[in-house]
């Protein structure tokens, strides 16, 4: 099937990177993005497993969320200074204000932004890859953790609600905010 052509194209000049809580659909809408845009998808998870040699949330576990945060911003500045791409990040790396105002500067960076009770769903899912939610109720642990983080992921250049539905439907979102902001920045 033909990538159909973009009302942006050649216009694109760095990376985009996708913010969000966990469950809001980074890495999915990420690689159907990328597929439909036709470049490159990372996401800095796999990428911090890659160094690592474990899973993030193994290297999570075993390490603290401090340790855990420090090699996530190495690999994320890593990917900023890369070529144009779409990057999936995890969950806190854009809460680190040194990260945020990297990844603003150097890329395009977008919010996907879900309710509390579809993250909740989500996140069930796959249970062993989500170590913060491993305590307690994972709806009051999310509803915590947006409170807290909203402010930060606020600071993106575009914001997307991911409501449940279909996945291409939201990817169709990203590239009509994505016009207007090129647009914008003309």
């Amino acid at each position: 099937m033909a990538r159909r052509p973009l009302p942006f194209d050649g216009k694109l000049d760095r990376p985009l990177v996708l913010v969000g809580l966990m469950g809001a659909g980074k890495s999915t809408v990420g690689r159907r993005l990328a597929r439909r845009l036709g470049l490159p998808f990372v996401d800095s998870d796999s990428e911090i497993e890659d160094a690592a040699g474990l899973s993030a949330g193994e290297v999570f576990r075993r390490f603290g969320e401090r340790d855990f945060r420090d090699g996530e911003r190495r690999v994320v500045a890593r990917l900023a200074g890369g070529p144009v791409r779409v990057i999936a990040t995890g969950g806190g790396a854009f809460v680190d204000p040194a990260t945020r105002r990297l990844l603003n500067d150097k890329c395009i960076t977008i919010w996907l932004d879900a309710s509390v009770d579809l993250l909740a769903e989500r996140t069930a899912r796959r249970p062993e890859t989500r170590p913060m939610l491993a305590n307690g109720s994972r709806a009051e642990t999310l509803a915590r953790l947006i409170d807290e983080r909203r402010p930060s992921y606020a600071e993106a250049h575009i914001r997307i609600m991911s409501e449940g539905g279909a996945h291409h439907e939201v990817v169709e979102k990203i590239v009509a905010a994505l016009e207007r902001h090129l647009q914008e920045q003309v």
